[in-house]
């Protein structure tokens, strides 16, 4: 489903990435690993459109995506959250999700102010599919609360249900354990098999090792900007090359 073929970045004189290559199967659970600095992010951004790549290409579904800029991958099924959480502080819980269902919506900016009946029965529909993405996500009791107001962990779960709310074909997620406890982990996982089970293909950037070989079909090792390893869970945890880099002796 998505393809990365000699992906290569260099920023001045250093080389973040070098000749990356691999396939990401749909309906699978693919978990980007490594130590810090071994390119993992810088990946995420040039496949999500943040960066430009020195060389190389990225093929979402055969096509050609290299370069494409953030608001037109979305459309095409491509989303991404994000390390540090990014939430419309001011608006709702609720409010934010519908953001995510906005980017399908055909009414313009003058419908809006006129209030065109159109206008407002797709807005009701926006609405009651905001509140169905929030009980999917499990935090449908929190949509009037103010994005701003929401525990961390919950927050994190917030900016996946308005990546779902997209309706996305992939989503990658950018270290979605990060800050989370041990109870908000094992939910997280859980999310993610659902969001799985939905159709919904998944790469994840993470750091939880334990979080990584429990729900992960396929397991791309980076270090120094170089694809280590890649396998399932089982072949990266005996692979020696991964645990000397990455994982530790013993």
């Amino acid at each position: 489903m998505l393809e990365v073929r000699s992906l290569t970045q260099r920023f001045g004189g250093i080389t973040a990435l070098e000749d990356i290559s691999f396939a990401v199967a749909k309906g699978d659970i693919t978990g980007i690993i490594g130590p810090n600095g071994a390119g993992k992010t810088t990946l995420f951004n040039i496949v999500t459109g943040l960066y430009t790549q020195t060389a190389g290409a990225v093929l979402l579904n055969g096509k050609d995506i290299s370069n494409l800029p953030p608001e037109r991958l979305a459309p095409l099924g491509l989303v991404r959250t994000f390390q540090n959480i990014e939430l419309f502080g001011t608006m709702t819980v609720l409010e934010n999700v519908m953001l995510g269902l906005h980017t399908r919506s055909s009414s313009g900016i003058l419908a809006c102010m006129a209030k065109m009946p159109w206008h407002l029965r797709e807005e009701r529909l926006i609405r009651k599919q905001a509140y169905e993405w929030l009980d999917f996500c499990g935090i449908s009791t929190l949509a009037e609360q103010k994005a701003s107001n929401l525990p961390f962990g919950r927050g994190r779960f917030l900016e996946i249900a308005r990546a779902m709310a997209v309706n996305p074909s992939i989503m990658l997620m950018d270290e979605p354990a990060a800050g989370l406890n041990n109870r908000e982990t094992g939910e997280l996982a859980a999310l993610i098999r659902k969001i799985r089970a939905a159709g919904v293909t998944v790469v994840l950037v993470e750091h939880d090792m334990e979080l990584v070989m429990d729900i992960c079909d396929r397991i791309i090792v980076l270090n120094l900007g170089r694809k280590l390893a890649e396998g399932t869970p089982r072949e990266i945890q005996e692979n020696p090359a991964v645990i000397s880099a990455y994982l530790g002796e013993g």
